[in-house]
């Protein structure tokens, strides 16, 4: 709730362009306490007016209850960034919760994006591969499978990067991941290559001194 009161008032400040909303994954990349990860960050959305949103340990219905609790609330983004549903799927052998819930749960996020900021250009990611949790992966390829089908190509893009996390027969490369979960600066690097093409042709060339 502390770290829900903070995002709270970075959206009540504005001036935000890019959003990005999330779990760990995303947290970590623009978080001061993982000072080359936010480097990174800095390096990547140079220029633009960015603002990370992510939260340790979300599922998808947390992200949910904080986009329903005032976090987009009034912000006015151009572009949304979406990665979550990892713990979703990891958590799922052991709870029996399925693709079809998890689907769910991401058409959910959508419609309350599409409805606070309707303006916007959502960004939804595949889910990332991971090696902490094998079980959880055929549970991730089926929701990837599914996830291109609740977006239009226009409005709302779905961005799969993890071919390029991934060796000639499908394991994860080394040193994408740091403890088979979270990536690190490689990682990092292969979803900042797909996701820039889309930051420019929405936002633009950069113009700003720095991401916030």
């Amino acid at each position: 709730m502390a770290a829900h009161g903070r995002l709270v008032e970075r959206a009540r400040r504005g001036g935000i362009d890019l959003y990005c909303t999330g779990d760990s994954i995303v947290r970590r990349w623009g978080a001061d306490d993982h000072p080359r990860l936010k480097a990174h960050w800095d390096e990547t959305f140079r220029g633009y007016r960015t603002a990370n949103f992510g939260c340790g340990a979300n599922h998808l219905q947390n992200i949910l209850w904080r986009l329903l609790n005032g976090e987009l609330d009034g912000v006015n983004p151009r572009l949304v960034v979406l990665l979550a549903g990892t713990n979703n799927a990891g958590e799922a052998p052991r709870t029996g919760e399925t693709a079809d819930d998890i689907l769910r749960c991401f058409e959910a996020v959508l419609k309350t994006i599409r409805e606070k900021a309707p303006g916007a250009v959502t960004v939804l990611t595949a889910i990332f591969p991971r090696t902490d949790a094998p079980e959880a992966m055929p549970i991730i390829f089926a929701v990837n499978a599914r996830l291109p089908g609740l977006c239009d190509g226009q409005k709302a893009r779905f961005l799969d990067v993890n071919a390029g996390m991934l060796d000639g027969k499908g394991r994860v490369l080394e040193g994408m991941l740091l403890d088979g979960l979270h990536p690190g600066i490689p990682g990092y690097r292969v979803w900042a290559a797909g996701l820039m093409p889309i930051v420019r042709e929405v936002l633009g060339k950069p113009r700003l001194s720095g991401p916030d």
